[in-house]
């Protein structure tokens, strides 16, 4: 299959890509490329083979749903600016 430039200048109106005149012939170029490698993979015989499964399938490792504090009161402050214990000081905003 092979696109024609008027083909080309529709699918970048629909894709509200702006094209200049000179870049419709490279754009078309490069669509065709692409076409023809879709033509090559459906050219290949996959009677055979099975679909893969896809991650619908799948299930998921669960772990048990328990609230923490982290454990990193240290790793968490050490960037604060100011700080009050193990809490963030912050300036107060509401007079």
């Amino acid at each position: 299959m092979s696109l024609d430039t008027a083909t080309v200048r529709r699918v970048a109106s629909l894709a509200r890509i702006h094209l200049e005149e000179g870049e419709v012939s490279r754009l078309q170029g490069e669509l065709n490329g692409i076409l023809a490698w879709v033509e090559q993979l459906q050219a290949v015989d996959t009677s055979g083979v099975e679909p893969l499964a896809g991650a619908g399938d799948a299930t998921l490792r669960l772990r048990e749903d328990v609230v923490t504090d982290g454990g990193q009161t240290e790793a968490v402050l050490a960037n604060a600016p100011d700080r009050q214990g193990d809490f963030f000081t912050v300036p107060k905003v509401v007079e």
